[in-house]
């Protein structure tokens, strides 16, 4: 995950209307939207009559979202699918972009989600009006008693900032937390394999060996896995230590391979999808309260 603390880097300005500027969201954003484009034009144009490998997981999962959309929103507002799988699919690939480890996740930014989110009050505020009219719409904010207004005028700027920090606070509160995970991990490297290398090649086989040992008790006895772990990292640190002291891996930090990996694929795979999920859930339940069924119209009016 690419993620820095100061916020997305600035690759170029535009010199108009007082400088726009090209971020990483920026660019991660147009990537995922091309992606999607792409993806969508490929599979159109080789759809078969009988479907066969990809193409049927790619019709399971545009039932899934009729589905789901059909049920959370009614048969009504079925026509809404699309729009839910496209914001689904654009925050998934969005925390997803960050794995490549050059680009930073577009999720990660307050300014794309903040956007998602007021997309989603305007169309949730345009239905009010539509099917309320505008007066009506306005008499949301009076119900059940006048004194209820201000509550609930802050209820509506509360939703989109709300979802907008949910989603952001836990792709960019990952990234935070594997970016120090990392960096204490390659300090503490850089400390331990230090002393074993300027300790002679000797503490280091020692140490590997010790190591290896405690692996094939694991194995043998059949001991709880944290000695397992604790085999693997101490075997790590002894065969480092010997390899530093030979100078091949002078500065590598070899504490930090795998953990912090782990905990990406942790944030941005799981996390990402979870939240990808949530949003998309939050906007169907937002848009289906102010789009009512037919029925329902009618006797409101």
């Amino acid at each position: 995950m690419n993620l820095s603390v100061n916020g997305a880097f600035v690759y170029y300005t535009i010199p108009v209307l007082g400088g726009i500027p090209i971020t990483q969201t920026t660019v991660s954003s147009f990537l995922v939207a091309l992606t999607v484009i792409i993806a969508s034009i490929i599979i159109h144009k080789k759809l078969k009559k009988r479907p066969r490998g990809w193409q049927v997981l790619v019709e399971k999962g545009v039932d899934m979202l009729y589905n789901m959309v059909r049920e959370t929103m009614g048969e009504h507002n079925i026509k809404w699918a699309p729009f839910i799988g496209t914001i689904f699919l654009s925050s998934i690939l969005g925390s997803f972009i960050g794995l490549t480890g050059f680009l930073r996740s577009s999720t990660a930014d307050i300014s794309c989600v903040m956007v998602w989110a007021l997309m989603i009050s305007l169309i949730t505020w345009f239905n009010g009006i539509r099917y309320n009219g505008f007066f009506g719409w306005l008499k949301g904010f009076t119900e059940p008693i006048a004194v209820m207004t201000p509550m609930n005028i802050i209820s509506e700027i509360a939703q989109p900032v709300s979802m907008a920090f949910r989603h952001f606070g836990n792709v960019a509160g990952g990234g935070v937390i594997t970016s120090i995970l990392y960096l204490a991990l390659s300090l503490l490297s850089s400390k331990v394999l230090g002393l074993i290398s300027s300790s002679g090649i000797a503490v280091g086989i020692i140490v590997a060996a010790a190591g290896a040992a405690i692996i094939i008790l694991h194995i043998v006895k059949k001991t709880k896995l944290r000695y397992l772990i604790t085999g693997i990292i101490v075997l790590m640190l002894g065969l480092g230590g010997v390899l530093q002291a030979l100078g091949v891996l002078s500065g590598v930090p070899v504490l930090a391979f795998g953990i912090p990996a782990v905990l990406s694929c942790y944030f941005d795979l799981f996390s990402g999808f979870v939240q990808a999920y949530v949003f998309s859930l939050l906007s169907m339940v937002y848009i289906s309260n102010s789009c009512p069924a037919p029925a329902q119209e009618k006797q409101g009016q």
